[in-house]
């Protein structure tokens, strides 16, 4: 199916089962421990042997020698896997570095050994008894210090890595108001509570691989690129994850060292990368050192914006796209964006929840928030006389023309927001309101993501007993996905949610768009959508009706006055239908994003600064939402990560070793339920027919963008203490606190 102009009405739109609150149908396995995640699949492989990752103690240089002999005489010891015994290795071209290092190390904890043997505690004790003999050699670890080195980067992920419209310098130089500040983020990690972890089975030259990934497609074809086979020699099977945030995008090493050491040993082999290679082995979130500048006239109209961004990553990595919200959230006639990138040898950067726009909003929303206060404006007004209908950096071959987003409710994000949270209770005057010891403080930001599509295929079956199964190869990493596809097709085939089976993650599925960029939910559905009209026109077709006119609605095809049981059109058989939503142009034609508002209230103690975030409002205009129950608890997740983002999460780098050094969860700290206060969710009556047949957009990651800055504008509004340098940790406010009266 060709999705080439906006969507009319259609059956989904009955909105029975689509746009409904139902309970996850897979909330009982999880629940009850039944879910089967990729480690605890002791019964799809006899035999299962155990792998231990053995990382880099170095993060450059190269291997001189190593040293196996008294590991491989280790009790239980099957195989020891290192480049020189793992064959030729090709590199899967969404790996920034070789999954198995050797004799060359790009990064700390790079993997250089997989120590296989019968029992887990074998081959962990075998792993300490594996030397290694390095050289090291000269790298660098320092954002800050690489700063002066880093250039424009190629590309970056939403485009092109600098913008310009109008001129900016000079409206900048003319500006009556003017803000200059810099905000830095550090590295954050994924933390995801499931390690990347597999399990590998040979039979003859084909694999067979149990594992937690995102993507399934990226995963086989990377897979059999690393492993120079043929794709159809390898099947990926990822049914569960226990989480993923953009982590779990790309095969790793714990899939590529099990794949050789199941070949090595032969026998099936699982392995799951400890918690430290999580942190130094996996990609992270790369810190930033951001620049923005902003003019405006004296009420407060921006009349020029800048945004200059600086990251880092491996060789031949990609730049954070911090600056790429800007081109879009706000009007001004004169702007200017830059990305500059720098090459340090520590761990990869890649993909994060919101990747750009996360890092980007952190200090965009915090600048805003500074204009205001130097212009005597209430944060919210500052914003809402700054928003625009049309993308105000859009540049066209064709003179004048404008290019309008699908849809923009920020406006009514702020109004209806600032209603519910009681946002004229604020006080202006930073540290003037208290409870007690605490001061108490209240700050807002806009929520902003883009809207993504993706193609995205699926297989549809109607059975001898009036039953519909899908089949696709999309993921669920804790979204909801298996209940809005269930939801589609019971709203698309007219069956109870009940008569609906979904089964996902498996490579011999249809290719769906799987789980990332905010694009899973809306292009997967449309995926079955576009399956079940071929399977609705088999049915008409079958039971001899005019599929123009039919209506599909409990378990009956109704045309023309007469009705049919559709469990009758499978009476000789099962029919099969598959398809692929295709999005055309419309993405050129309109600018899809999403966008919100967060409010946030906080509390700092006025002796030790201790903050305690007490309540907390998202407000989404987010295009159709399919599930509003899966919904609300992606967006609340997303705050979750917000306020640690604010207040808790940075990687600690060694600027002498290269690598993280708070690299497990009890040095890594992110929130847990303690930290966290009530959260209400309110999402606008919204649907989007450009964006697909669902009306839908994404959501998970427009929870997290702007999160941050919310609370951080909240903690300047409770102390006067403005912090510019992520997390918000309470020595950075302690010497600065107001007096106490």
């Amino acid at each position: 199916m060709k999705f080439d102009s906006p969507a009319t009405t259609n059956p989904i739109d009955r909105l029975k089962w689509v746009g409904q609150p139902i309970e996850r149908i897979d909330g009982r396995l999880k629940t009850t421990g039944t879910a089967p995640y990729a480690y605890e699949r002791h019964d799809v492989a006899p035999g299962q042997a155990y792998g231990y990752v053995v990382g880099s103690s170095i993060p450059k240089g190269r291997i001189v020698s190593m040293d196996l002999s008294v590991a491989k005489a280790a009790p239980g010891v099957l195989g020891i896997v290192t480049a020189d015994n793992a064959g030729k290795l090709g590199k899967g071209s969404r790996n920034i570095a070789p999954l198995l290092g050797g004799p060359e190390i790009a990064h700390y904890h790079q993997a250089v050994a997989l120590v296989v043997a019968e029992t887990f505690e074998q081959a962990r004790a075998a792993a300490e008894l594996v030397h290694v003999n390095y050289e090291a050699a000269d790298a660098a670890f320092d954002l800050a210090a690489g700063k002066e080195k880093a250039v424009k980067p190629d590309s970056m992920t939403g485009g092109a890595p600098d913008s310009s419209v109008g001129d900016f310098q000079p409206a900048f130089d003319a500006a009556p108001v003017k803000l200059d500040a810099t905000y830095t983020t550090p590295d954050e990690a994924h933390a995801m509570m499931e390690p990347h972890a597999s399990i590998a089975s040979w039979n003859d030259d084909k694999l067979t691989l149990w594992t937690s990934n995102q993507m399934i497609a990226w995963a086989k074809k990377d897979l059999a690129e690393t492993l120079q086979i043929e794709p159809e020699n390898v099947q990926v099977i990822s049914p569960f994850i226990g989480g993923g945030f953009g982590g779990k995008l790309f095969v790793r090493a714990d899939a590529l060292l099990a794949s050789i050491g199941a070949r090595l040993t032969r026998r099936p082999v699982k392995v799951a990368l400890q918690r430290p290679l999580m942190f130094n082995n996996t990609p992270h979130r790369p810190a930033t050192i951001q620049r923005i500048r902003i003019g405006t006239t004296q009420d407060g109209k921006i009349t020029a914006i800048g945004h200059e961004s600086w990251s880092a990553d491996l060789p031949d990595g990609k730049p954070d796209g911090a600056v790429s919200q800007t081109r879009l959230l706000y009007a001004g006639d004169h702007r200017m964006t830059a990305t500059r990138l720098t090459t340090l040898n520590l761990p990869e950067s890649n993909a994060m929840r919101a990747p750009g726009e996360a890092t980007g909003m952190m200090a965009l929303e915090i600048a805003m928030d500074e204009m205001a206060e130097k212009l005597g404006l209430d944060p919210i007004e500052f914003r809402i006389r700054n928003d625009t209908q049309v993308v105000p950096d859009h540049e066209s071959k064709s003179p004048g023309a404008e290019l309008r987003f699908s849809q923009r409710q920020l406006v009514q994000c702020f109004r209806t927001g600032a209603e519910r949270f009681g946002w004229s209770n604020r006080q202006a005057r930073p540290a003037s309101l208290r409870d007690g010891d605490w001061l108490i403080g209240h700050g807002v930001a806009s929520a902003f993501r883009n809207n993504q599509v993706m193609k995205s295929a699926a297989r549809v079956t109607l059975d001898q007993t009036g039953g519909v199964t899908v089949e696709t190869d999309m993921t669920d990493i804790g979204t909801g996905t298996y209940t809005i596809i269930a939801q589609t097709a019971a709203e698309m085939m007219g069956v109870p949610l009940q008569k609906v089976v979904v089964r996902l993650g498996d490579s011999s599925f249809p290719v769906s768009a799987g789980s990332g960029g905010q694009w899973g939910g809306n292009s997967s559905t449309a995926g079955v959508y576009a399956a079940c009209v071929k399977l609705r026109e088999a049915a008409a077709q079958k039971l001899g009706i005019n599929s123009g006119e039919v209506v599909f609605a409990d378990g009956q095809v109704q045309a023309g006055g007469r009705s049919h049981q559709l469990v009758d059109a499978a009476r000789d058989g099962a029919l099969v239908a598959e398809d692929i939503i295709e999005f055309g142009d419309l993405s050129q034609k309109y600018q899809q994003s999403t966008f919100g508002a967060h409010f946030v209230e906080v509390a700092v103690d006025s002796a030790t600064a201790e903050i305690r975030v007490r309540r907390m409002l998202a407000v989404c205009a987010s295009g159709r939402i399919l599930n509003p129950k899966t919904a609300r608890s992606q967006v609340i997740g997303a705050m979750t990560m917000g306020v640690g983002a604010a207040l808790m999460e940075e990687l600690a780098v060694d600027t002498r070793r290269g690598f993280f050094v708070n690299h497990d969860l009890a040095g890594y700290e992110v929130p847990v339920h303690a930290d966290i206060p009530h959260q209400e969710v309110i999402f606008l009556d919204e649907t989007d027919p450009v964006s697909s047949p669902m009306k839908a957009k994404g959501v998970a990651e427009l929870g997290i963008c702007g999160v941050a800055a919310a609370v951080a504008n909240a903690v300047y509004n409770a102390t006067g203490v403005r912090v510019r340098e992520y997390p918000v940790t309470l020595d950075k406010l302690l010497e600065r606190l107001p007096e106490v009266g």
